[in-house]
Formats: C-alpha cells, structure tokens, sequence
C-alpha cells in the first residue's frame, strides 16, 4: 500500500479543485501549498472520495513540471487506485511518466558515461550528488540537465504507483507495457535501481498460447496462461493443469498453493504454504527457465512459447504466496497436442531434450 490509512475528515474535492486551479493558471505560490494538502487529504478521505479524486490527480500529471514533485503526484493518485479509482482512467498519465523518467535516466547515464573518465562510477541515485559541477557535466541547458538528474534519483518512486495500475487491468498491461519494458530492463542492467517488480510488472504474460513438452512421457500440451507473476506460480499452475487432470505422473499441488496463485480476491498477507517442485522446466535448447524468472523468459519458436518439462534433477520447495498479491494467475489446458505434433515440436527442441519413448 502507498500510504496509510488516517482517518481525520479530509475535503478533498475541494482541495484538488484548488490544486487544478493553481496548476491551470500557473500560480506557483497556490499550487505548492495545494499540492501539500493534497496529499494529506488523500490520506484521510473516504474511499468514495478517493475513487473520484484519482483520475483527477492522475489527469494533473503532464502539467507538472518535470522538475517538480510528479512522482508523489503519482504516488496520491496510484494510492487512490488501490482504494477503488479507475486503474484504466489513470493509468495513461501515470505510465507515461514512468516511461519518460526511465528514459531521462538513461540518458543521465549516457551523459554521465561520454563524459568522464573509463573507470568513472555512476553515481548512487540520490538528490544529495545534485550540484552545480553535476549538472554542468550533464550539458550547457540547466533545466534539462536538472530534470535528468532527478529522474535518476527518483525513477524508483514511480513504481508503487505504476503497480497500482498495472495489477488492477489487464487492459492497462497490454496497451502500455511491451512499450515501456525495454527501459525499464535497461536502466535496471545498469545495476543502480531496484526496478524488478516493476520489470515483473511489465512483463506479465496475459491470455498467452503455451506448449508444453513432457519429456518423461513424451506427451505434448497446448495451456494458456495469463497474470502470473513469476516461474514459481507457473511451476504451480501446471503442476495442477497437467498432473492434477490426469495427464502426466507426479505430485499433485496443494488445494491451498493453488488457491493462492489463483484466488481472485487479493491476498492478505504471507502465508506459511509451501509448494514442492514437480518438474525441471527447460527451455527448447535444453538451458534451465529458473522459478526465479518469469513465464516471459520462455522462447518462442515458430510463433509460440516452447518450454519443455523434466524430472527434477533435485527436491525444492518455496513459499507458495504469489508475487503480485493484487493479480490472479490462470493457466487452462486448451487441449492435448496429438502424438504427431508432439514429435514436430520436438524435433525444434535440441538433442538433450529430445523425447525419451515410454518402454
């Protein structure tokens, strides 16, 4: 959750009218006292007053400077998402904000890099390194060189609200976040930004056709997947899709480790379930798709993802609580693959992967 819950009477309707105004007319001296009350307000409103109030506040953000406090902005309308507001109405202006400080924190980071020495570090992202000998190597124009620092300080701030979004629509991912992952898994190789749920986020899988090999019993699978947040919930899911319906040996997951990768409602808090690995997933050249990574990880040959299924090489469990609490998976067997597609895909699968027949 972004904020608190307080529970002091709030007003906020009028308080983001008089913040619209001062932002519309240009009144730093309104809009900075406006902007403080807001986000109290926010805090202690209703959660009637927050469902009208966040497409407003989200709506604010391309008029604020990018020198000024848009993260937060973000953050008080991502918070009113999580109390109701419309994720879809909001989501445009805030995504694009992340999009943009993503990009202008790369570009900090080119910057930074053509202009010093080979063993120079990037900085940690911290407004304190903010000085005048900083933002003249970033280059002549001031405001620019100043709203690329901040965005390298402050990308992570984006992501609490950019998540309030992204969970809550499956819409809201498939219009924005193919678009906007490239940046953000390229400032995160720069190792500088914690950015991996946001990268998750991203790259969530929705309504995705999937074939599955089980090399075992050299059977064959087509499963469609959708809203899962990491190869843990999916190791899950098809352990219950393929050996809970009959298709293939093995342990059966718990009715509770599936009730928590599946469950519509949220989650509320952790959990003490374990799952226990059913299989060894492999990609079609036979490298390992560790639990770790995400179902995006899985390659797509001849224009669907292939991911092969194994005995496992050794025991593992993990706590069976999903990643995003707030985002169902699903995973539906659509059909079983006949006996001669199940030998065309894996004849594209490489000789250490190859079908072993049944004696």
């Amino acid at each position: 959750m972004i904020f608190k819950r307080k529970r002091e009477a709030s007003g906020l309707a009028a308080i983001v009218s008089e913040l619209e105004n001062a932002v519309a007319a240009r009144d730093g001296d309104r809009t900075g006292p406006a902007f403080t009350a807001m986000m109290s307000a926010v805090q202690s409103a209703s959660d009637a007053e927050r469902v009208w109030a966040g497409p407003r506040l989200a709506a604010l953000l391309p008029a604020f400077p990018p020198t000024g406090p848009r993260p937060m902005l973000a953050m008080a309308a991502g918070f009113c998402v999580e109390r109701g507001a419309d994720p879809a109405a909001c989501a445009e202006p805030i995504l694009a904000g992340v999009h943009q400080d993503l990009l202008d924190a790369l570009e900090f980071a080119r910057r930074w890099t053509a202009t010093g020495a080979a063993e120079d570090e990037l900085p940690e992202p911290d407004e304190k390194i903010i000085d005048d000998a900083l933002l003249a190597r970033l280059g002549d124009d001031k405001y620019e060189a100043t709203r690329l620092a901040l965005a390298w300080c402050s990308v992570e701030e984006w992501q609490p609200p950019a998540l309030a979004v992204l969970c809550r629509s499956i819409e809201v991912r498939r219009q924005h976040a193919s678009a906007i992952l490239p940046a953000c898994r390229d400032l995160a190789a720069l190792e500088h930004h914690d950015l991996k749920c946001l990268a998750h986020a991203l790259a969530v899988l929705d309504d995705e056709p999937l074939i599955v090999l089980h090399r075992p019993t050299g059977t064959g699978f087509e499963v469609r997947i959708g809203g899962i947040g990491d190869n843990f919930q999916l190791h899950t899911l098809l352990a219950h899709v393929l050996v809970g319906g009959g298709h293939v040996p093995g342990t059966t997951p718990s009715a509770e480790s599936v009730r928590l990768a599946t469950d519509p409602e949220p989650a509320q808090g952790r959990t003490q379930t374990i799952a226990t690995g059913t299989f060894e997933l492999l990609a079609p050249d036979g490298e390992r798709i560790w639990n770790e990574g995400l179902p995006d990880d899985i390659p797509v040959v001849d224009g669907r993802r292939l991911l092969v299924l194994d005995e496992p090489t050794y025991q593992r469990s993990w706590n069976a609580d999903r990643f995003f609490p707030h985002l169902p998976g699903t995973a539906e067997l659509t059909r079983v693959l006949t006996a001669d597609e199940t030998r065309t895909w894996f004849a594209l699968t490489s000789p250490g992967t190859e079908v072993r027949r049944p004696s």
